[in-house]
Formats: structure tokens, C-alpha cells, sequence
């Protein structure tokens, strides 16, 4: 995915494929949500921010580092759901046919739980750039927060559906996680369009 033109990735989100779908596009919220507090990181770079420059440059390095994992996870993610289309392809009739579709469903939860925390720690990085980002690219911080939050839900509904009716205790953790970090994007977003209102 990451030599893909945007054009042609979205091609592929819309074929009657089953990769990419849902998780990997919370993947990549997850990725643009990193990318814009990289970008006003940048932009709050400069003497005008020497007061913060060290916890800027500590929130650019781990926005980049996030953007990095995020597109790793889309890719991650469409290669564990081809692998469970796979099994749901097996002849009805073949042994361990349900076995493994039931591995290839608890793999396919691995890349949306780590979009989770991913958008866990973009919502964070957000929410120190927040009083102290560049003021003229604040709006982006909330633009961020809002990606973050599209990552998580999007990435929960993923968990949600592989997990079949099955209960797994560290898998529900991971889902109950998604409300807080969806009541911390909203904060985000408010304190910024509370900024703009002024």
C-alpha cells in the first residue's frame, strides 16, 4: 500500500475484494491522524517556541514514528483478512476447516487492536501540542484528534466482527478503551474550536 497512489488504494477499497476493507482504512485514519501532528509540530519549530522545543521535538519524533506503524498496520491488517477469506474459501467439507477460520478471525484482530492503541497515543501526542502548537495551524490538531478517533471506532467494529460471538478478555479491553479515547479526541476538538470562538 504505501507505493499506492491514493487513487489507486481507493480503487481497491471499493472492488468486491476483501482487502483492503474497514481495517485497514482505520489504519490509515490512524496514519493521517499522526501526519498532522507531525505537521504542526513543524510548523511550532521555530524560536518563537523555544520555551517548548523539547517536548516538540519529543511529540514530531513519536508522530512520525506513529504514522510509520499505522501504514505498516493497513498493510497488516489486509493480509490477515485475505488470510481469513481464505479459510472461509476452504471446500465446506475440508477438515479443520472451522479451526481455521477460527485462527485466521482471532488473527485478523491483531492489527485493529494495535490501531487502537495507536490512536490512544496520537490522541495523547495531541493533546500536549494543544496549548502549546502553533497557534495558525491549531485547527489541525483537532483535524488529528478527529482521524484518531475514526482509527479507533473503526478499528473496534473490526475487532468486533472477528470476533465472531466469541468473548476474549483482552480483546474486549481493547474495545472498552475506544470510549476514552473517544471522550479525549472530543476534548481535544473542543478546547481547540473553545480557542477559535474567543
Amino acid at each position: 500500500m504505501r507505493g499506492q497512489t491514493l487513487d489507486d488504494f481507493l480503487t481497491d477499497l471499493a472492488a468486491r475484494v476483501p482487502a483492503p476493507g474497514g481495517g485497514a482504512t482505520a489504519a490509515v485514519h490512524a496514519a493521517q491522524a499522526a501526519a498532522l501532528v507531525a505537521m504542526v509540530a513543524r510548523y511550532s519549530d521555530s524560536a518563537r517556541f523555544a520555551a517548548h522545543a523539547e517536548e516538540i521535538s519529543e511529540i514530531l519524533t513519536a508522530a512520525d514514528q506513529l504514522r510509520q506503524k499505522a501504514l505498516q498496520l493497513a498493510e497488516d491488517d489486509a493480509a490477515a483478512f485475505t488470510a481469513v477469506a481464505n479459510a472461509y474459501a476452504l471446500p465446506r467439507d475440508a477438515e479443520g476447516r472451522r479451526e481455521a477460520i477460527a485462527l485466521a478471525l482471532k488473527g485478523a484482530c491483531g492489527p485493529p487492536v494495535a490501531v487502537i492503541e495507536v490512536a490512544g497515543a496520537i490522541v495523547t501526542l495531541a493533546e500536549r501540542l494543544t496549548p502549546i502548537g502553533n497557534r495558525s495551524v491549531i485547527t489541525d490538531v483537532a483535524a488529528a484528534a478527529e482521524a484518531a478517533r475514526a482509527a479507533a471506532t473503526t478499528a473496534r467494529v473490526n475487532i468486533e466482527v472477528n470476533l465472531n460471538g466469541s468473548p476474549d478478555p483482552a480483546l474486549l479491553t481493547s474495545i472498552r478503551s475506544v470510549d476514552l479515547i473517544v471522550n479525549r479526541a472530543e476534548q481535544v476538538t473542543a478546547a481547540v474550536r473553545e480557542e477559535l470562538a474567543a
